[in-house]
């Protein structure tokens, strides 16, 4: 049954208009209103609008983009939403070679978020909300899903052992770039075995300073269960000067780490231990260099005498072919951590959107394959967010 009607669509500084659109009653869909080419499907704000807030929030804090706008950041969350499932490339996996998988937290800690870069474009290409194993399956079955119709979710685990199918784009890819932990390894290694396996330098990093920071807590709780309280007090600030690379230190935090050095001790051997990490990743080292120095560096680890540290070194060498195999292949420290730095920035951002999926399309948005577009230039161009 057909019938006429009108629909209501909100624009920029608080005014609304409505337009005539026919409309009809499907007795299987219920009722259905003629899409209009300035608002997208289910939206109550025109698309300029809602490319605004989208370019606005890839730039701008929440409370700006919420005075300025008048709208409340959870309608952020669902415009952005909106936004990136109609501009994000559709071709965005194809011809993918060297890719990273990582999880990033968002909301509270145990809130993650799976991305997938792709490292020759440096871009976020895919994402999924949850971590571990069956987050990454999901994305090889986008990337492949004439292969996931082939092995249907109730197949018998049981069954005898197959040779994996491995999908056209997935025999594709030469390396994939991971963390340390088992769960996305598994799925790389059973969707594309014969991708090299490459332990991402980022996490490398990242590992040793953890280690770094709990010899330095441990350290700090015996200052404040002795005499000298103020000694508690000055340590507590040194935090910062050892875990930041020595170049990015202020002058305050040169003259800590310079006290720390002279005190000698078990923290400042720690630091020393984490810039021999850092060391391996330096550019200009040819992979028999970089070979020399972890089999140096294991052999300091293991002989540390601090047990954050031997535990550190146990699970680098058993990572060690991965990591050798990342620099042999240029996975590059400073691009990947430039990029996961500037996602945990948006995941931060995104901490009052109550969805994972808007806080998904927050960091496709900021840091995949979209052009954002102000209003005044979209008309130049072509209607929508191109």
């Amino acid at each position: 049954m057909t019938r006429s009607g009108a629909i209501s669509i909100s624009a920029s500084g608080g005014s609304r208009f409505t337009a005539a659109a026919a409309g009809l009653w499907c007795p299987q869909h219920g009722a259905r209103t003629e899409g209009v080419p300035f608002a997208r499907p289910g939206s109550e704000f025109t698309r300029d609008f809602e490319c605004l807030v989208a370019w606005l929030a890839t730039r701008t804090d929440k409370t700006t983009i919420k005075a300025m706008l008048r709208i409340d950041w959870d309608t952020v969350g669902r415009i952005v939403k909106r936004v990136c499932d109609d501009e994000l490339d559709p071709g965005r996996l194809d011809g993918l070679f060297d890719i990273g998988i990582d999880e990033v937290s968002w909301k509270r800690q145990h809130n993650y978020l799976t991305l997938v870069a792709d490292h020759l474009r440096g871009k976020i290409v895919w994402g999924t909300d949850g971590a571990g194993e069956k987050a990454a399956d999901r994305f090889f079955e986008e990337l492949d899903p004439e292969i996931a119709a082939l092995s249907p979710p109730d197949a018998d685990p049981g069954g005898e052992d197959r040779e994996p199918t491995v999908g056209e784009r997935a025999a594709k890819l030469r390396a994939i770039s991971l963390d340390m932990g088992h769960g996305y390894a598994a799925s790389a290694r059973k969707h594309a075995p014969q991708a090299v396996i490459c332990i991402d330098p980022y996490h490398v990093v990242q590992l040793a300073n953890q280690a770094l920071d709990e010899v330095r807590r441990t350290y700090w709780n015996e200052l404040r269960g002795s005499s000298d309280k103020q000694a508690a007090k000055r340590f507590k600030d040194a935090r910062w000067c050892l875990l930041k690379k020595p170049e990015r230190l202020n002058d305050q935090q040169t003259a800590t780490l310079a006290r720390i050095r002279a005190a000698g001790g078990e923290v400042w051997r720690s630091y020393q231990l984490k810039e021999a990490v850092r060391g391996i990743f330096q550019p200009g080292l040819s992979i028999e260099d970089v070979e020399v120095l972890i089999d140096r560096l294991l052999s300091r680890l293991a002989r540390s005498r601090l047990q954050p540290f031997i535990r550190y070194g146990k699970t680098l060498r058993k990572h060690r072919d991965g990591i050798l195999a990342a620099i042999r292949l240029g996975i590059n420290q400073g691009r990947t951590e430039a990029l996961n730095n500037k996602v945990r920035l948006i995941t931060r951002r995104a901490y009052g959107f109550h969805s994972a999926k808007a806080a998904l399309a927050l960091v496709l948005l900021t840091c995949g394959p979209i052009t954002l577009h102000l209003p005044h230039e979209l008309h130049a161009l072509t209607p929508g967010c191109h």
